[in-house]
């Protein structure tokens, strides 16, 4: 387990769902704060996948610094400790230029374990971890996910009984230490007030955030989504199963398969985006550090900045 990352109020951290003007806002507030960026987001690591994740631009990038983008290349893997990490490194590096650490980006997982640390837990067994995969892929992810409740109930009542990767884990720490990881990570989950720290979260009411969501979507393939996709694909190697999957990527690489048109394509990747962002909600009304910024129209990006720096004046 480690250490939340820093002591309470020692950075300002932006986030929100997808489409909601995080970059904009963000790139406003470190201006006024005096900030360098670090990206809260674990699709922005990968290079060379820029326009599928939204990433900002060269000239935002050269407008204010930014940090962990760009990391690794597409067909490697980046664990949550790595992230955590490199975080670190990167808050240090901006104090000891006497600069403000401001995250931006919208990964919920990457933001609870910077707020209150991660639970590590026992080492992967590879071994045992290929033989429920293997059961799995023969038997169907049901099966696996039926051994989980036979021995450690309240964690599979918290998981997809789909979620193949986190049910093995489960099963994993389970065969490790004879613990629920449920049990583990709780003693570890010490939440604080949203007084407390400095999280802002944006929201928009629904029915603008998904027309949002759309427009997005349309823009990136307008802007050449496919052409990036066929860039990674044609590498001498291929995306690893992370980057694959990720919302935009995962169904352009199936239109390329043959599995379904262009049209149909897009409207899968719509559909996918707006589930995205309900579970990003989901995951920001669980953390109670977290502070609710309302929008409205028209969006005023400088505006907010200044309505969340004046929060802490």
């Amino acid at each position: 387990m480690s250490s939340p990352l820093v002591a309470p109020g020692d950075c300002w951290f932006l986030t929100g769902p997808t489409a909601s003007g995080k970059t904009a806002v963000g790139l406003a507030l470190a201006q006024r704060l005096g900030a360098e960026i670090i990206s809260l987001d674990s699709m922005a690591l990968y290079r060379g996948m820029d326009i599928g994740t939204a990433k900002p631009t060269i000239e935002e990038r050269r407008a204010v610094r930014h940090h962990l983008i760009d990391v690794i290349e597409p067909d490697q893997e980046y664990s949550l400790a790595q992230y955590v990490a490199a975080a670190r490194d990167a808050v240090r590096q901006i104090a000891d230029r006497g600069r403000v650490p401001l995250f931006v980006g919208g990964t919920p997982l990457y933001l609870k374990s910077l707020l209150r640390g991660i639970f590590s837990g026992p080492p992967a067994d590879w071994d045992l971890r290929r033989r429920l995969q293997a059961i799995a892929q023969s038997e169907g992810a049901e099966s696996v996910y039926a051994r989980l409740t036979q021995v450690d109930a309240r964690s599979a009542r918290r998981l997809h009984p789909r979620d193949t990767r986190r049910v093995i884990r489960a099963l994993e720490v389970w065969e490790k230490t004879g613990q629920s990881i449920t049990d583990l990570q709780r003693q570890f989950d010490r939440a604080r007030p949203a007084d407390q720290c400095r999280v802002f979260t944006l929201r928009w009411p629904k029915k603008e955030l998904l027309g949002r969501i759309d427009a997005r979507v349309d823009a990136m393939f307008a802007a050449g989504l496919l052409d990036e996709v066929r860039a990674l694909l044609a590498r001498t190697r291929p995306p690893s199963h992370t980057a694959a999957q990720a919302v935009g990527y995962r169904e352009a690489i199936e239109h390329f398969k043959g599995v379904r048109n262009l049209p149909d394509t897009i409207a899968l990747v719509k559909l996918r985006t707006r589930q995205f962002a309900k579970r990003q909600l989901t995951w920001f009304r669980s953390l109670s550090e977290c502070r609710w910024v309302d929008i409205e129209q028209p969006f005023d990006a400088p505006g907010l900045a200044r309505r969340i720096a004046g929060t802490e004046a």
